[in-house]
């Protein structure tokens, strides 16, 4: 047995052997009793504390399934929302198509397709992101 084995018992003995002490000398009884209600207690927290870890561990798993699909489908509604978007762009880009190199709608035109092309790469890396899941 090494010295800190050693150090380590005695100050575990010195501390327990104080803590008794201290509770003879000043009417331990009520204390003693209350003392163990209260480890009762911290037992029950304890193991209510296990149960819910163990509780939500289980709902975790029974619905990560559900929560992989939502996820899923989530990412496919939002793709399909950027979509109309760019459907919207285009037909804009369309009705000002006539002054797309210097006419006096050119920079309509410059706006509607940069949005255009935006909320396409949005919504296709969206539809990307749901395929890869």
């Amino acid at each position: 047995m090494n010295a800190q084995k050693i150090g380590r018992a005695l100050g575990i003995g010195l501390r327990v052997a104080g803590r008794v002490a201290g509770e003879r000398l000043s009417g331990g009884a009520e204390r003693a009793h209350a003392a163990s209600a209260l480890s009762g207690t911290v037992v029950r927290s304890e193991a209510a504390r296990r149960v819910t870890t163990a509780v939500a561990r289980g709902a975790g798993g029974f619905f990560a399934p559900f929560r992989r699909a939502g996820a899923i489908l989530w990412l496919e509604m939002t793709g399909a929302f950027f979509l109309l978007f760019v459907l919207a762009f285009l037909r804009a880009m369309w009705r000002v198509r006539a002054s797309w190199m210097r006419g006096p709608e050119h920079m309509q035109f410059l706006g509607y397709t940069v949005l255009a092309g935006v909320f396409l790469y949005l919504g296709a890396s969206s539809f990307w992101r749901a395929r890869r899941r």
